[in-house]
């Protein structure tokens, strides 16, 4: 079992009302989570393993910058071919009971993957997948599913195509603190890029996004290299930290760590719920996170 650590994390300015609130009035029954799935897309470079990161407009609890993901939507419920481990293996893999719950995060999680990034995790049969969706038509598509004008499970039926659910690996599952005033329950899965397959922004909603190498950006986490390129008001002179929440940063420095794609997906992990709790360290509220260690006998670090 890996050993676990008291890790501390920068409470997010978005969410220091909220935290005052919940002291100040006592605590109280939590808001109900929205249930949510991500999807880290990885790649090998010469310098490590490198992700995919974009920003998010508005104020996310997956973060300001923040791997693909988002709420899962009534449509992840529709029939679609489906090829893979079943929705049952998928709910013994990911620890619950739940196996329709289970469903609806697969198909959330390749559904949000294919709006922001156009990475489709689909083909016409269990050997192949779609190739070449850098094209008008597959923006479109992107767009309506987006816009909810079309559902990702009718853009696939209409094209013929089956979920590839082989090609994702289920990671962690993080819940937000109990004192947000917005909540997610969120699935975090891995995958890798198809054959002949880019990802790219969404035209009507993209602002930044781009392949990260996770030892860089882990490398610089307490300047602000990444906000300052992303150029919006609510990045600039931030740190990662800041611009991530908890669990996108563990996730980095595990990638950071990770030797190569296969190793980092391999990976057995077994099902648990991260969840950070409010702490008052010295007059400073902050986030409090009991996370494996990266690396044995590693210091960790208290931000």
């Amino acid at each position: 079992m890996p050993q676990l650590a008291r890790r501390l994390f920068v409470l997010p300015p978005e969410l220091e009302g909220a935290a005052q609130n919940w002291l100040e009035l006592g605590e109280r029954t939590p808001r109900a989570a929205r249930y949510a799935s991500s999807v880290v897309l990885l790649r090998d470079s010469p310098s490590g393993l490198e992700t995919w990161l974009g920003y998010r407009p508005g104020s996310s609890p997956l973060g300001v910058v923040a791997f693909p993901g988002g709420s899962l939507d009534p449509s992840d419920d529709d029939p679609v071919a489906w090829v893979g481990p079943s929705p049952q293996q998928w709910a013994e893999q990911m620890g619950t009971d739940d196996v329709g719950l289970a469903r609806r995060h697969v198909v959330g999680a390749i559904r949000e993957l294919f709006e922001e990034t156009g990475v489709l995790l689909a083909g016409p049969d269990a050997s192949s997948t779609v190739e070449a969706n850098s094209t008008v038509e597959w923006m479109r598509a992107r767009e309506a599913v987006a816009a909810q004008e079309k559902s990702f499970t009718e853009v696939l039926t209409k094209r013929g195509l089956s979920l590839r659910t082989d090609l994702l690996k289920p990671l962690v599952n993080w819940l937000s603190p109990d004192f947000a005033h917005t909540r997610f329950n969120t699935r975090y899965f891995a995958a890798t890029v198809p054959v002949n397959q880019q990802p790219s922004i969404l035209g009507s909603k993209g602002v930044w996004g781009r392949w990260v190498s996770a030892s860089e950006a882990i490398a610089l986490r307490d300047t602000p290299a990444l906000g300052d390129e992303i150029g919006q008001p609510n990045t600039v002179g931030l740190t990662l930290g800041q611009l991530l929440v908890p669990g996108s940063e563990i996730m980095l420095e595990k990638m950071a760590h990770a030797n190569g794609c296969i190793a980092y997906l391999s990976y057995k992990r077994k099902a648990h719920v991260y969840q950070p709790k409010l702490v008052d360290e010295g007059g400073q509220l902050m986030l409090e996170v009991e996370a494996a260690r990266t690396v044995a006998g590693e210091p960790q670090r208290e931000r």
